[in-house]
C-alpha cells in the first residue's frame, strides 16, 4: 500500500506478468539458447554494428568461449542527432549472415512499429531501448509479433512503471518478454548510471519473467563490471549483457565503456569462475 493507503496501479489487479496469474519462474527458448530458470546466460557483442569484420571477429571470441547470444545495434537512438545512428538494414543482414555463419542467437533493438516486419527475418529477439520503454504503440506492435523481446528499464523509470511496460507486451499476446535492468539516471556522477541492484529480487519476486542486467550501460565503467555482474548473479539475475568491440577506442558509440576482446576472455572467465555464474 502506498502511504495515502491506496494500492499501486501494478496491484489493483492482477497482472499477467505477475506470479499471481504464474508462480512458476517462464524459461525462454530460443534455438540453442534458453533464457531463465536454473541457468544464466550472458548476452555479448558492440554496442553498434560498425561492419562486418568488426562483428565477425566479436562473435567468433564469444562462441569458442561457449557464449550463445550476440548483441548489436542497427538502429541506435541517440542523444545528439550528429552522432552515428546504425546502419540499419544493412547492419541487420550482416547480424543475420554472422550468426548463421558461427552459430549464435541475435539481439538488436527497434524503435518504431515499422521497422518489425523489416527486421524481424534477420533477428531472433528484438531488444525495446531504455528510451522507448513507453513507446505504447511500439509495445502493443511487438506484442502482436509473439517474437521474444528484451525489454530495458527506462532511464528514470519506476519499477512499477517497468512491470506496467512489460504487461502491454503480454497484454497484446506476447509470452515471450525479458526484463533488463540497464542502470537508472541519478545524481551519481562516477557511474554513467546507477546500477539498481534492489530491482532484481523485487522484480524477481513480483514477476515471472527472466531478469538480465546490463553492466555496460549501467555503470560506464570497465574497471567494476566484472564486480557489478557477480552483484548482479548474487542478487538472483538470470543473466548478464555486456559490450565486446575489437578496438573500443575506434567504436563509433560507446567508445568508453566497451571492452576490448583480451577484456572480454578476462571478464567472462571472472564471472565463471566466481562460482556465482551457471551456463
Amino acid at each position: 500500500m502506498s502511504p495515502e493507503g491506496k494500492k499501486d496501479a501494478a496491484t489493483e489487479r492482477k497482472l499477467l506478468v505477475s506470479r499471481q496469474s504464474k508462480n512458476e519462474d517462464t524459461v525462454i527458448h530460443v534455438k540453442q539458447a534458453a533464457i531463465g530458470g536454473s541457468s544464466h546466460v550472458l548476452i555479448a557483442g558492440p554496442c553498434s554494428i560498425e561492419s562486418r569484420d568488426q562483428l565477425l571477429t566479436v562473435a567468433k571470441a564469444m562462441k569458442q568461449e561457449g557464449v550463445t547470444v550476440l548483441r548489436g545495434g542497427a538502429f541506435k537512438p541517440r542523444t545528439s542527432p550528429y552522432d552515428f545512428q546504425g546502419l540499419g538494414l544493412e547492419g541487420l543482414k550482416i547480424m543475420k549472415e554472422i550468426a548463421d555463419e558461427v552459430g549464435m542467437v541475435t539481439i538488436s533493438e527497434i524503435m518504431s512499429p515499422e521497422q518489425i516486419d523489416m527486421a524481424a527475418p534477420y533477428i531472433d529477439i528484438f531488444q525495446i531501448g531504455a528510451r522507448n520503454m513507453q513507446n505504447f504503440e511500439l509495445l502493443k506492435a511487438v506484442g502482436r509479433s509473439k517474437k521474444p523481446v528484451l525489454l530495458k528499464r527506462g532511464l528514470s523509470a519506476t519499477l512499477e512503471e517497468f512491470i506496467l511496460a512489460a504487461e502491454y507486451l503480454i497484454y497484446n499476446g506476447n509470452d515471450q518478454v525479458m526484463l533488463i535492468e540497464r542502470g537508472i539516471r541519478t545524481f551519481e556522477k562516477w557511474t554513467r548510471n546507477t546500477l539498481d541492484i534492489s530491482a532484481i529480487p523485487i522484480l524477481k519476486q513480483e514477476t515471472h519473467l527472466p531478469v538480465l542486467v546490463d553492466v555496460t550501460h549501467s555503470t560506464g565503467r570497465k574497471d567494476i563490471l566484472l564486480a557489478c555482474a557477480k552483484a548482479a548473479l548474487a542478487a538472483g539475475a538470470d543473466g548478464i549483457m555486456v559490450e565486446v568491440h575489437p578496438n573500443p577506442q575506434d567504436a563509433l558509440s560507446d567508445a568508453k565503456q566497451q571492452i576490448n576482446v583480451d577484456e572480454f576472455h578476462a571478464f567472462w572467465k571472472g564471472l565463471r569462475d566466481s562460482g556465482l555464474y551457471h551456463g
